[in-house]
């Protein structure tokens, strides 16, 4: 068993119209062990950015804390809000400082920037971006999230539907993949409000 699947993950990002919308799933696990049925892999960086860290959880818990120390200096030096663009760098330049002792994990950043322009990436553990127009995922239940994603993604969805949409592709692609599930974890970013919500799904 890869490091990366030491505790099972599931994330996904989507764009919407001047929005969008990231969900993970619930569980950590000691391989096929459940520890925790309500674990946050999703964090917020401020009101427009937000990180998904799949892979192994001590080390999505450290790069969380860099990224926030780092992110905090930001603001001061500058005294504003990092834009969703600079944010994926800093998080790509973090990694690849460690690129031979690496963070064992794969992060998902999706944040809204200019003009409410969307923005969503995700890297590998060395920093490497890959930027997406439509949707990403990350995590071990990602080969069933990209067929669930590709089939049910539309271009320029309301917030309502995106939810509907994102909530619909993970809670099918988890039940495909042992190593993660039990709910989901869904934040919906609009350019004035930030919605949360918890997904029940199947509980095994």
């Amino acid at each position: 068993m890869s490091i990366f699947e030491y505790n099972g993950s599931a994330l996904v990002a989507m764009v919407g119209k001047n929005c969008f919308a990231i969900a993970s799933d619930r569980r950590f696990g000691v391989q096929l062990q459940t520890i925790a049925t309500d674990f946050q892999r999703i964090y917020k960086i401020h009101d427009k950015v937000f990180i998904g860290l799949s892979g192994l959880a001590t080390d999505a818990q450290t790069v969380y804390q860099r990224l926030v120390f780092r992110h905090k200096l930001y603001q001061l030096r500058e005294e504003r809000d990092m834009k969703p663009e600079t944010f994926a760098s800093l998080v790509s330049a973090l990694l690849y400082e460690k690129r031979f002792g690496p963070y064992f994990c794969q992060p998902v950043i999706a944040g809204l920037g200019d003009e409410d322009k969307p923005f969503i990436c995700t890297m590998d553990s060395i920093g490497a971006k890959e930027l997406a127009k439509d949707f990403v995922v990350a995590g071990t239940a990602s080969e069933s999230l990209y067929g669930a994603c590709e089939a049910m993604f539309k271009p320029d969805m309301e917030p309502e539907e995106l939810f509907e949409t994102i909530s619909q592709a993970l809670l099918s692609s988890v039940d495909r993949d042992c190593l993660s599930g039990w709910g989901g974890h869904v934040y919906v970013v609009t350019p004035t409000e930030v919605t949360e919500r918890i997904l029940k799904g199947r509980m095994d």
